[in-house]
């Protein structure tokens, strides 16, 4: 008698192919950040004054066509590359999000440069 076998013609399955890992990368500002340079000015003179119709002339502009996140790295990027207090500015360059009809991303924090 011959040998049974379970099944005729028996293929292994291939295993699953994984490309290459991911890795989260950091967001990255899409324009000039420099292009911000009069905007963040502007802000420089809103620590004292408050927010409203520089904002929406100078930042907002620029801003316009940048996903949420985008903007938000580039106010970080600008306000970094005139050397300011990082903890004083951004709270006033989320703010100028907020004019601007952008909302930052919950918990955002300015990435490392």
């Amino acid at each position: 008698m011959p040998p049974i076998y379970a099944c005729a013609p028996c293929t292994h399955p291939n295993p699953p192919s994984y490309g290459p890992p991911h890795h989260a990368t950091q967001p990255r500002c899409p324009i000039d950040a420099l292009k911000l340079g009069a905007c963040v000015d502007v802000l420089g003179g809103l620590v004292h004054i408050g927010l409203g119709d520089p904002v929406v002339n100078t930042c907002c502009p620029i801003l316009k066509g940048l996903l949420e996140l985008e903007a938000a790295v580039c106010l970080c990027t600008t306000i970094r590359l005139k050397l300011l207090n990082l903890n004083i500015f951004i709270p006033l360059a989320l703010q100028v999000l907020a004019t601007c009809g952008m909302t930052p991303p919950p918990g955002f924090v300015c990435p490392p440069l």
